[in-house]
Parts: C-alpha cells; sequence; structure tokens
C-alpha cells in the first residue's frame, strides 16, 4: 500500500499552472527522493503533498484519505514536514525544539507528560543529540541543527517524514552525516521518507525509489538503476551524462556530464520554458 499519492493534481502559483495532472505514487516504508531542474515543480508537489500548498485541482491522498478532509492535528499525527532552511527562534535550546514535536499530540495548552518527555529523550538519542540537550540551537554546527530538527520531526511519531533539500548550505561531510541519519532511521524504524534533492549521486546512493520530474510532470519513476540512466537525465536535465556503478555501493552514479548539443546551440537562452 502507497503511504502517499496524488490523482490529477494540479498546483498553481497565482495564475502559473506549476503541476498539472499528477498522478504519483510513494510506497510506504521506502526512501524517496524527487530530483529534477531548478522551477520543475520538486517543492512545490512536496509542499502540495504537505498540505502546505492547496492543489488547483485533484487529490492528495495520505494513507488512502483525502488529505484536505483530515483536520491539520490529524495530518501533523501522521507526517512532519521539514521545509529548506528552516529557522528556530533566537535562544532556544536543542530540547525545546524538539519537544515541539509533541504538540500534535497534546490537547490545548497541556504540558508535557512523562511519556512525552520519553519520547523526547528518543528522539534525542537516536539522533545523537543527548549531550546537546541544553544548548542553544543558534550555536550548533549546520549538520547539527538539521539533525535537531529530524529529531522534532520523530518525537511527532509519525511514520512519514517530508524533507526539502536536507542538505542546503551543508559541507560534503554534514551532508552524509544527515542523509546517512535518514537511511538509518528508515531502516531501523521504519519510517517512510521524502525528500527533495538536487544531487542526484547522493539522491541515487540513499534512495530506495526516486521520481525524476521536468516542468511539473514525471518523466521517469523507479528505482535508482531505473532512473539514473542516460536518457532519463537527457530528458530530464538535458545533459549528457555518463553513468558507472559506484564500486562502494554498486549504486548508479553520474561520473561526468556535458549540455546535449541542442542546448549548447541555443547559448546562453538554453533554459526551456515550461
Amino acid at each position: 500500500m502507497n503511504s502517499i499519492a496524488t490523482e490529477n493534481l494540479a498546483v498553481a502559483y497565482d495564475e502559473k499552472l506549476v503541476v498539472d495532472n499528477l498522478d504519483m505514487q510513494i510506497p510506504r516504508g521506502k526512501i524517496t527522493s524527487i530530483i529534477g531542474p531548478n522551477g520543475c515543480g520538486k517543492s512545490t508537489v512536496l509542499k502540495a503533498v504537505g498540505r502546505i500548498l492547496k492543489p488547483k485541482n485533484g487529490i492528495v491522498y495520505l494513507n488512502g484519505d483525502d488529505i484536505h478532509r483530515l483536520t491539520t492535528k490529524e495530518v501533523a499525527q501522521k507526517m512532519a514536514i521539514l521545509p529548506q532552511s528552516p529557522q528556530a527562534p533566537a535562544g532556544l535550546t536543542v530540547g525545546e525544539l524538539v519537544a515541539y514535536g509533541r504538540f500534535p499530540h497534546q490537547h490545548g495548552f497541556g504540558k508535557l507528560k512523562p511519556e512525552d518527555k520519553e519520547i523526547i529523550q528518543w528522539a534525542l538519542k537516536v539522533t545523537r543529540l543527548t549531550e546537546l540537550e541544553t544548548m542553544a540551537v543558534d550555536n550548533l554546527s549546520g549538520g547539527q541543527r538539521q539533525r535537531v530538527w529530524i529529531a522534532m520531526a520523530l518525537a511527532q511519531q509519525t511514520d512519514l517524514i517530508l524533507l526539502d533539500e536536507p542538505t542546503t548550505y551543508l559541507d560534503l561531510a554534514y551532508q552524509l552525516e544527515v542523509l546517512e541519519l535518514l537511511h538509518r532511521l528508515n531502516r531501523d524504524q521504519g519510517c517512510t521518507i521524502i525528500m527533495v534533492l538536487h544531487d542526484l549521486n547522493l539522491a541515487a546512493r540513499f534512495s530506495d525509489y526516486m521520481i525524476a520530474i521536468r516542468c511539473g510532470n514525471i518523466i521517469k519513476h523507479g528505482t535508482p538503476e531505473e532512473v539514473m540512466i542516460p536518457q532519463v537525465l537527457k530528458e530530464t536535465f538535458h545533459i549528457d551524462a555518463q553513468i558507472v556503478k559506484e564500486p562502494r555501493t554498486g549504486r548508479p552514479t553520474c561520473v561526468s556530464y556535458d549540455l546535449i548539443p541542442e542546448m549548447r546551440k541555443n547559448g546562453d537562452n538554453f533554459e526551456e520554458a515550461c
């Protein structure tokens, strides 16, 4: 069964249609990465799935239910969403931010119950943040801050986590730290993870399923071996890519690429209008 599915989904900003008639299915219990060029609709799709954007048309299904027929609290109990570059209020500690994850499970302005505190401590432990619990989020490194936001999502106790560019502005080591954490959460906790990624090789390395999008349309979906092929990358990114099997992981990886000849001829006007 799919945890997330869309049917004839159309999303627009004002009168500009960004996504139209999108039918998409996300497998339960897997890591899915959405890839595509800038402005193709990746983040728009994620926001529509997370009920941040209201579709112009179509339906988003969450575990078989129309997501717009669920209350905000019901959605928050089933789905955690991390936007690009989230910002915490100044002076907030790691433990305080992670505790926000328990709000969907509280009634009114009730205090944290012992079970809430246990879950918060579990989330801190899983993300290896226990020793940083009293430290201000402002004073953490980029990789540490991302782990705090992931810990907050875990404290929500949802089976589904959506992340928009979780490795943005992180150096190579921190990118691996964050993605290895998500991979571990998926394997150990069974979380379904959907993320938008720019880095094709990281997407192929850490994903079970990939969706390539251009101009709001799905070019290809499937395993990394099915999506990370020259023809799909040509249609999606307008590049001529050389793909090999990465020796450490056995996953497909792009080692080199060029603009396809048609794009070179167009010079500065190679961006295709959607």
